[in-house]
């Protein structure tokens, strides 16, 4: 926890798929910038693992079951942050899955599932924080896309579709708003653990093999605290942050 104190007053921050990689890094970085963090994922006892550890280094974390393909699991989710805080500042849809594979392999249970988890997810989340968000006059969502949202490659078919989507009902809902902020954050080539979700083995060792260019999810937590912590009337609407080698 070297990071300095932030120049802002401490924000209540819910982050969906918190319980690894970029959801984890983010909470790390913003428990350490003083901000409080109510964290969602369905490994509970990794959530708890992390919010003990967050609160051993002085940070302010508490861990929530959420399966965000589950609206009333979203709604109790924000629910009992609402509860415990009395607002809910700031949520970053993070959950995401990318079980990648070619079209006509037909994986059609794996595309529905990323349809489910990587926008349908954050769809739930948009839902249950932003009547909350209304009554503040204030708040902010943060959707972590990807740069798959900026290009299509083959075996990325439905997931470059899945965050296409989440870029565009981001900038759909940032222009509806004049009082909420909205940012999409675009990861490059990440090391996480959304590789685990390929089932099929030679896509998975063929993007295992670009991986050795992969920067830590701490630099999206980097760009999520960045994003947060701008004035009030500054609303950076899209980060896009990839390894230097990547093409």
């Amino acid at each position: 926890m070297s990071h300095p104190s932030p120049t802002v007053a401490p924000k209540v921050v819910l982050i969906t798929g918190a319980s690894s990689g970029i959801g984890e890094a983010t909470a790390r970085r913003l428990a350490a910038a003083g901000h409080h963090l109510f964290l969602g994922a369905r490994r509970t006892d990794r959530l708890a693992a992390l919010a003990e550890d967050i609160g051993a280094r002085a940070g302010s974390a508490v861990p929530h079951a959420l399966d965000v393909t589950d609206p009333t699991s979203v709604r109790s989710f924000v629910a009992a942050a609402h509860d415990r805080y009395g607002r809910v500042d700031v949520l970053v849809n993070n959950a995401g899955v990318m079980p990648l594979s070619r079209l006509d392999a037909l994986r059609v249970d794996e595309w529905n599932r990323m349809i489910d988890v990587n926008l349908r997810g954050v769809l739930h989340g948009i839902a249950a924080v932003l009547p909350l968000m209304q009554a503040q006059r204030s708040g902010h969502i943060v959707n972590v896309s990807s740069v798959s949202g900026l290009r299509v490659d083959p075996t990325a078919a439905v997931y470059s579709a899945t965050k296409h989507a989440v870029r565009a009902l981001s900038e759909g809902l940032r222009q509806e708003s004049r009082e909420l902020r909205v940012t999409v954050i675009s990861p490059g080539l990440t090391r996480s653990e959304l590789t685990g979700s390929i089932g099929d083995s030679a896509v998975k060792g063929a993007v295992e093999g670009q991986m050795g260019i992969a920067i830590p999810a701490a630099a999206i937590g980097e760009a999520v605290h960045y994003a947060i912590t701008q004035p009030a009337d500054v609303d950076v609407n899209e980060l896009v942050v990839r390894p230097t080698a990547q093409g």
